[in-house]
């Protein structure tokens, strides 16, 4: 896996990474939304490294990515699960993930944020989206 990103010298790795985690899925076309958005994002943080994590079936998976970082130099993580909600694999799972990755990884700072599903814009716009669905049937 390459840490570079768009707009930074080869040889300059980014101090900072955000992590979008999703479960995974035995199809790969399962990820593409996640990798569109993970371009959408990295277009917006150029000097930060955007990189999906799956919880399960695809790979890299989160411990995995965790330890890449933590090798190239990153010092900050912000975890975002693309989940829609707080349900099992949030409350549990990734917790268990994060505090192992804390304890062999002690130089990296990582953040969890909430799932995306709980958060009032990302719910007002797939409201939007459902919304329109009327007016295409």
């Amino acid at each position: 896996m390459s840490l570079q990103t768009s707009g930074q010298a080869p040889h300059q790795a980014p101090n900072q990474a955000l992590v979008l985690f999703a479960h995974g899925a035995r199809d790969p076309a399962w990820a593409a939304p996640f990798e569109r958005l993970q371009q959408l994002i990295q277009a917006q943080l150029p000097t930060v490294h955007v990189a999906l994590a799956f919880l399960e079936l695809m790979q890299p998976d989160l411990p995995q990515l965790l330890a890449q970082l933590a090798a190239s130099g990153v010092a900050e993580v912000s975890v975002v699960p693309v989940f829609l909600g707080q349900g099992g694999h949030v409350r549990r799972d990734l917790p268990l993930l994060i505090e192992q990755a804390r304890q062999q990884h002690p130089t990296l700072s990582i953040e969890v944020a909430q799932a995306a599903g709980e958060q009032p814009e990302v719910l007002s716009a797939i409201a939007q989206y459902c919304v329109t669905t009327l007016d295409r049937a």
